[in-house]
């Protein structure tokens, strides 16, 4: 798979049925190694490995409702209290990361309601946090290691 903007990390592969799998330690179960899982793999372990997010604190592919229709959300992260604080978005490298991405984590987050969005192809990111009205958002210059996003959204 591509390197991306990440720290390396190892991971459980394997092929079958002439398709590649990956581990997700997550979920607990193989499932198929495209490349926008390959993001989705990489920023839960950055998240966890490097920022303190607790891996028992995340949700991969959460699924959501949303004016009737059933939507996956790629990352959901929650504080102790079981409320969502951090909604993120991986797209595959080689998806632009545009008003379009924006636009459909802003859609999901109507559903939600976090703080912080997270918008990543495994190349660039972008962390944004709402501010205390909900209308003004600040890009912020790095993503908030789990102490700092879970003590403000309490």
């Amino acid at each position: 798979m591509q390197p991306l903007n990440l720290p390396t990390y190892s991971f459980n592969l394997k092929s079958e049925g002439g398709s590649d799998l990956i581990f997700d330690e997550f979920r607990n179960r193989w499932v198929a190694l495209t490349p926008e899982e390959w993001v989705r793999q990489n920023v839960a372990r950055y998240l966890v490995s490097e920022l303190g997010y607790p891996s028992s604190l995340m949700l991969l592919e959460q699924k959501i409702r949303m004016n009737g229709m059933a939507r996956r959300c790629d990352i959901v992260v929650y504080n102790r209290s079981g409320m969502p604080v951090m909604l993120v978005e991986c797209k595959a490298p080689e998806v632009a990361v545009n008003q379009k991405v924006f636009d459909q984590v802003a859609r999901y987050n109507l559903v939600l309601g976090v703080k912080y969005l997270l918008v990543t192809n495994g190349l660039v990111h972008y962390c944004i946090q709402y501010g205390p009205d909900g209308q003004q958002y600040i890009f912020l210059p790095g993503i908030p290691g789990y102490s700092a996003i879970a003590a403000q959204s309490v």
